[in-house]
């Protein structure tokens, strides 16, 4: 059984999370180690340049899938802007939702203070993904 680095789990993480749902993937072959990418959007397919059978890969989350979209916003919202809480979810109820949320947060200071909640968030639920999955992170 491969061991990974969570650094390179959340370098797949991001992959799959930086386009809509289903048009990037990564996967796991815990056997070897290796991290195969594929994106519609990108044209790029290593999995089947490298021949290998997806049904025996572990398919990286979407950041939708861990609850780390709309819920994990929410959950910043409720604690650090009590007050424009409505305002939030008015701003996620249209498109561009999180350009103009990160444009409230800069406008209140508190969009590193954001950056921070939302890294450890992930990196929470990769942690806690990577378990159930069975997949030994090395640091």
């Amino acid at each position: 059984m491969a061991v990974f680095s969570l650094g390179d789990i959340e370098n797949a993480f991001l992959f799959v999370g930086s386009a809509p749902y289903g048009e990037n993937e990564a996967y796991l072959d815990t056997e070897t180690g290796r991290i195969f990418y594929r994106s519609d959007m990108g044209g790029i397919d290593e999995i089947a340049e490298n021949e290998v059978d997806p049904d025996e890969l572990t398919a990286i989350p979407h950041k939708n899938d861990l609850d780390l979209g709309k819920a994990l916003v929410l959950e910043f919202a409720a604690s650090h802007l009590p007050d424009e809480y409505d305002r939030v979810l008015d701003i996620f109820g249209r498109r561009g939702a999180y350009a103009r949320f990160k444009d409230l947060l800069d406008s209140k200071g508190l969009l590193e203070t954001w950056y921070r909640f939302e890294d450890d968030r992930e990196k929470e639920a990769l942690r806690y993904w990577c378990g159930k999955n069975k997949i030994e992170l090395s640091d």
